[in-house]
């Protein structure tokens, strides 16, 4: 096919010189890699995205090591899956929310310090393999994200717990159990993923079923909110448990200093029931 009468010569050589120079251009440029569609997350798990912009908003997110996420690779019991979260390096830190991605109920906690250090270890219910994280905001409105895969057979979001199925609920419900170490005395201390220092670790026990609501028959029934105050009623720190923690829940703190004396536990259930535990 010959080019129109106006397409000369010197026009096919313009464009073989431009095709040319493109080409070589688009060698040094390298190839054009497609956008990340997990946005930087080291798991690369589908649900990340959308968690982010749920769980986190707008702001910044980070992968930041300081951010330390201890459980078990393999979840033998996945009603009971123990984690532990530890921030060291990190200032201005306003809270930490727990995220597990394949849980069908995925923000599992929140906790905000307070004058406690950013640490706090308890017990959760597994729903299937699964990255677990922890997003920690400080004050400049950055989240610093960590976490770690929890291997399991799974089930652990819809199936009874023990004081539901044998109805003992009813009479242990609100009942708190607390004790006090200094941290390098505290049970497990050995096996954390950091040195502790000076300090104390309140170890703090709550009776509750804390149904996911996913149960047949069984409407969702959890702690939703608990603080722990000094002898002048001052707030220690706020935790925000969700459906997904274990049974019974045992949430273990750390101090710089042991606080004063004695301590109170508030809290109150999704039913409006209270918890007002005084901790000698």
């Amino acid at each position: 096919m010959r080019p129109p009468p106006s397409f000369t010569r010197r026009h096919l050589i313009r464009l073989a010189t431009a095709g040319a120079a493109l080409a070589q251009a688009l060698a040094l440029v390298g190839p054009v890699h497609a956008a990340d569609a997990f946005e930087g997350d080291p798991f690369q798990s589908h649900p990340w995205p959308d968690m982010r912009r749920e769980y986190l908003g707008a702001g910044p997110v980070v992968w930041d090591e300081r951010v330390q996420v201890s459980g078990p690779a393999f979840a033998e019991d996945p009603m009971n899956v123990p984690v532990s979260v530890a921030v060291d390096g990190l200032d201005g830190i306003e809270r930490i929310v727990i995220l597990v991605d394949r849980n069908p109920i995925r923000k599992v906690l929140e906790y905000q310090p307070l004058a406690a250090l950013p640490r706090v270890s308890f017990r959760f219910k597994l729903e299937q393999a699964s990255p677990v994280r922890a997003a920690v905001r400080t004050r400049d409105g950055r989240w610093h994200v960590g976490g770690a895969w929890v291997d399991s057979s799974g089930g652990g979001c819809t199936v009874s717990g023990a004081t539901r199925k044998d109805g003992s609920w009813s009479r242990t419900l609100g009942s708190v159990s607390a004790r006090m170490f200094e941290r390098s005395e505290a049970p497990g201390s050995a096996a954390d993923s950091v040195a502790l220092d000076a300090g104390s670790r309140i170890r703090v026990r709550v009776m509750h079923p804390m149904d996911t609501g996913l149960v047949a028959g069984v409407p969702a029934f959890y702690l939703s909110r608990l603080t722990l105050r000094d002898g002048q009623d001052r707030e220690l720190l706020r935790l925000q448990p969700f459906e997904p923690v274990s049974e019974n829940p045992v949430f273990s703190f750390d101090f710089p200093t042991r606080p004063t004396g004695p301590l109170r536990l508030v809290g109150v259930d999704n039913n409006g029931n209270r918890i007002d535990s005084r901790i000698e």
